[in-house]
């Protein structure tokens, strides 16, 4: 069974690769045929040119692996497509900055762009077969789906259904309730065996289970070689980053708050303040055209000011484009956007899919309300709607605001607050400097994803689904 692991996932690795070596050829021709005969001198005889097909060959791959355009098994045709396209858009702007400087002067760009359309095409028909091959490579993956309650099924359901081309549902089990599974845990774990072998599963998804079912579990599935997918607990992510030490000869996990160094606080700081300040400048045209458009539209205020809040819970005052008509909430209830929301404007709805409608938030960050990264700050009554059912939500406090970060990467607009809270710790309990250039560059990618901005559900004032809520919150690890 190893054996055949390790060759599916060479044969894999060839076929990310082959991607790779044709768009660094491609680029290799267009330097070799156009852009080193404008250098000076004889670019180190012959090093420098290499060195310089070795640095888009870096950067491409970088890229591509960032924006998931190598990730075979999890994405459709469509969103390799779209990843690919992605990659190579910001691996040619990024290399022709490198050629401005190593010519000196803006050089003519037609040759990349013919280069960069034809990675497209041929990027494009690689995902094609490459789809087609991964499917050989790893058939369907017969999956037992367990869990403990309602919300975690549909999670796990809606895992399964989305990668219906990596597997394939052999049969579901609920498992009995924590105490039943102390009582008799191995009485417990012989049913689960028993509907392994009954549905012939060669893998399990585990949802929602508190950690002692979860680890019996994943000790039998390991030791039986059984490809195991867990969906964590909120407690995973906050020991996920965890310190070990030894104390007295044995190993010690600590668990505390977020305390960043200062080394990282500061580098993070002057980041936010270039990257405000230069977003300010190149966008001040989109943003004077947008002040117009809102103004003469109705004549209202161009921006909209609302109370957010962010590290500790400190409140500010957020700046937007405004998006709504003037009295968009003048019964006085806070909430979020729903899908075909008539509050919106016309012109807001353009500004909002293209995320225009943020833009002033750099503003909000120059003053240091706001992190270029961090998880998004919610309005204090939505926020509290939240605690209510879910008190870990105010985790999410323990770092300053964002403009972007991982729950809007990965997630959407209407992603409920239990799965938001998950991916916010998720980034909290890694954070580094690399994490937030890692999501400032996954942003690009979403900009032109309509489903991102999806709203809530018509009639409803927050994402949250109460009924999930409380089965999220009684599906915490409770041992």
């Amino acid at each position: 069974m190893i054996h055949k692991k390790q060759k599916q996932k060479t044969a894999l690795f060839l076929v990310q690769v082959i991607v790779i070596i044709i768009n660094t050829l491609l680029f290799a021709a267009v330097w070799y045929g156009y852009y080193k005969s404008r250098m000076w001198g004889n670019t180190f005889y012959g090093k420098g040119d290499v060195l310089v097909v070795a640095l888009y060959f870096i950067i491409y791959t970088v890229m591509a692996k960032l924006y998931k355009g190598l990730a075979l098994r999890i994405s459709r045709i469509s969103e390799l497509i779209y990843s690919q396209c992605i990659s190579i858009l910001i691996s040619n702007c990024i290399i022709y900055i490198v050629i401005m400087l190593l010519t000196r002067h803006v050089e003519n760009i037609l040759p990349l762009l013919l280069e960069m359309i034809m990675s497209c095409v041929l990027s494009t028909i690689w995902s094609i077969i490459a789809n087609k091959l991964t499917n050989i490579i790893y058939r369907p993956s017969k999956v037992l789906l367990a869990y403990d309650n309602q919300y975690a099924y549909k999670n796990g359901r809606s895992i399964i259904d989305r990668l219906s081309w990596r597997f394939i549902l052999a049969g579901e089990i609920k498992l009995t309730d924590i105490e039943s599974w102390h009582k008799g845990a191995q009485v417990e774990l012989q049913k689960f065996v028993n509907k392994l072998q009954e549905t012939g599963a060669d893998s399990v998804m585990l949802c929602g289970l508190a950690s002692t079912q979860r680890n019996d579990i994943i000790k039998y599935c390991v030791e039986h070689d059984i490809k195991t997918y867990v969906r964590p607990n909120i407690g995973d992510f906050m020991i996920s980053n965890a310190q070990v030490i030894q104390m007295a000869n044995l190993p010690v996990m600590i668990c505390e708050r977020a305390t960043p160094g200062l080394g990282y606080l500061f580098i993070k700081r002057l980041m936010d303040i270039v990257i405000s300040l230069v977003g300010l400048i190149i966008t001040s045209p989109i943003l004077l055209i947008t002040a117009i458009l809102i103004k003469a539209y109705d004549g209202g205020p161009v921006f909209y000011k609302q109370v957010r809040l962010t590290k500790d819970g400190k409140k500010f005052s957020i700046l937007k484009f405004r998006s709504m008509k003037v009295d968009a909430e003048k019964d006085g209830v806070a909430r979020l956007s729903s899908q075909g929301d008539s509050r919106i404007t016309p012109i807001g709805k353009v500004i909002r899919a293209c995320r225009i409608d943020e833009l002033p938030q750099m503003i909000n960050i120059l003053q240091g309300d706001l992190s270029c990264v961090g998880p998004r700050p919610e309005r204090p009554e939505i926020s509290e709607q939240y605690i209510k059912e879910m008190p870990e939500f105010s985790l999410r406090l323990q770092v300053k605001a964002g403009l972007t970060g991982y729950a809007q990467v990965y997630g959407k607009y209407n992603t409920e607050p239990y799965d938001k809270l998950q991916m916010d710790l998720m980034y909290i309990s890694k954070l580094s400097i690399i994490t937030d250039i890692k999501i400032i560059m996954a942003t690009i990618k979403i900009l032109f994803m309509p489903e991102s901005t999806e709203g809530i559900e018509a009639g409803k004032t927050t994402a949250m689904n109460k009924e999930a809520m409380q089965e999220a919150a009684a599906a915490k690890e409770e041992d």
